[in-house]
């Protein structure tokens, strides 16, 4: 199964800061789990589809239509600001 984790208001909107997932055959890229996320919750899915977040797929930053798998880590990162 997929460990995936959410982080700031992603956490919020996921209802938790981490879930395990087992990945259809289909779901082959963070763009795929992205839609899925979004059709189980219409909130997080837009969360996570604004052009800020950040995905992260077994600790390196990655794309949205990076390849992930059954026992990746996969981390959903808010934007970030500072100065």
């Amino acid at each position: 199964m997929a460990r995936l984790l959410f982080f700031g208001k992603l956490a919020d909107a996921a209802g938790a800061r981490a879930r395990q997932v087992k990945l259809e055959p289909e779901t082959r890229t963070i763009d795929d789990l992205v839609a899925v996320l979004g059709d189980e919750d219409a909130a997080l899915g837009a969360s996570l589809n604004e052009k800020s977040v950040r995905f992260i797929v077994n600790e390196t930053l990655a794309s949205r239509d990076a390849a992930i798998g059954d026992k990746d880590e996969i981390a959903f990162l808010p934007p970030v600001s500072g100065g």
